[in-house]
């Protein structure tokens, strides 16, 4: 990557301007005058790190198509980029203005979460109230076959209302009525293919280290490969779908690169199988030790999931090299399937994260990201997740969800 100096003489001062004033007004107002120069590590360290996006279209001068050197910087910062998250957490969550949560609901479900914390904390050293708890707990998940709410999608044709209802967009992007449209979302069909001899579903991680409170150090069954496989062996053999799990490690040496890795073993996996109609991602999220994203679902704790997409487009505009053909089904995808997820499950999903990069989304139509859990959830919350996430899909891949 090219120095600051260099970054320094191609960085545009109304960018510059743009960017500094509403996250670092101090530091912008400090060197107007100054020949509207800031210190490279500064806006390293302060700014770029946080907000990586920028950093692609300061390096490209004059808007002209990059060098292959410049795609390759901009897969890096794709691939360190995913988890850091322009936008307060809290906005990632449901509150008591969600159109698909009553208050008394959501109210219920947060009293769950925090008497499930509590009594797991004071239970730590007690086993025989862990054993009493055990023996109370419904030994298996049953799919729920009844709505716990419906959506009046006549009320929400408004762009506005949309977003308020599903979304949470990252301030390094931008989405709009022409990207989501709640007809055009539910009208793309992500049934699949009957009859196909084939692979259906591919599930594979592009961080394949991440782990959980309670994982195993070399014990692949207890990071998110394991929990990956628990998610295919459900689709499998309760739904009846073929399944691949790739489970190759592409960030082995560095999150960094992760994305850059992953994609050309990708490209030659839907290659080799063509019958592969549906691409999930699954990782799991990174949140502050002190805040886990964890519910009580019929008895059992059962980790919060996110569905993750990337716009491939700047608060500026598109991202010409990262152009994705599949964008709208991608969104209809994700949304679909979180409009399932708030209908049947209640407060198990977050809203869906939207975000300025690509994340290889562009080689499938049915393509899902998917962040299930966190670093300091439980293997267990995490293998209860998979449980209501593999009904879901099976009622957006059946055709049963949404309904038409």
């Amino acid at each position: 990557m090219s120095g600051s100096k260099d970054r320094e003489k191609t960085f545009p001062g109304w960018l510059q301007g743009i960017i500094m004033e509403p996250y670092l007004p101090g530091i912008h107002r400090m060197n107007r005058g100054a020949e509207g120069q800031i210190a490279g590590t500064i806006r390293e360290r302060w700014l770029f790190n946080e907000y990586p996006v920028f950093l692609y279209k300061m390096e490209t001068k004059d808007d002209e198509l990059a060098m292959e050197s410049d795609y390759e910087r901009l897969m890096m910062l794709e691939g360190s980029d995913e988890d850091n998250k322009a936008i307060a957490q809290d906005d990632l969550e449901y509150g008591e203005d969600a159109m698909h949560l009553e208050q008394g609901l959501a109210d219920a479900l947060l009293a769950e979460n925090g008497m499930y914390l509590e009594n797991q904390s004071a239970m730590q050293d007690v086993p025989e109230v862990e054993e009493q708890m055990s023996a109370n707990t419904p030994e298996g998940f049953m799919p729920v076959g009844t709505k716990s709410y419906s959506y009046r999608w006549e009320d929400l044709q408004e762009y506005t209302d949309l977003v308020k209802a599903f979304y949470a967009i990252d301030s390094t992007t931008k989405a709009g009525g022409e990207l989501l449209n709640a007809k055009d979302l539910l009208s793309k069909d992500m049934r699949l293919t009957t009859g196909t001899d084939g692979p259906q579903i591919l599930i594979y991680h592009t961080h394949a280290q991440e782990a959980f409170t309670d994982s195993v150090p070399g014990d692949e069954s207890t990071s998110i490969v394991g929990v990956g496989e628990y998610l295919a062996s459900i689709l499998r053999e309760r739904y009846g779908y073929q399944v691949m799990h790739h489970t190759e490690s592409f960030d082995q040496e560095s999150r960094d690169y992760a994305y850059g890795n992953a994609l050309p073993v990708i490209e030659q996996l839907l290659a080799q199988h063509p019958t592969i109609e549906v691409v999930i991602d699954l990782h799991r999220d990174a949140m502050p030790e002190d805040r886990r994203l964890v519910m009580e679902l019929q008895g059992r704790p059962t980790a919060q999931i996110m569905f993750f997409n990337g716009l491939s487009r700047t608060a500026k505009g598109e991202i010409e090299y990262l152009e994705n053909p599949y964008l709208a089904d991608n969104l209809a995808f994700s949304f679909q399937m979180q409009a399932a997820c708030n209908e049947y499950y209640p407060g198990l999903a977050r809203r869906i994260y939207l975000k300025a990069y690509r994340y290889n989304m562009h080689l499938c139509p049915k393509t899902l990201l998917i962040e299930l859990g966190a670093q300091n959830n439980t293997v267990e919350e995490m293998k209860n997740a998979c449980e209501p996430l593999a009904h879901v899909l099976d009622l957006v891949l059946s055709g049963e969800e949404p309904k038409r």
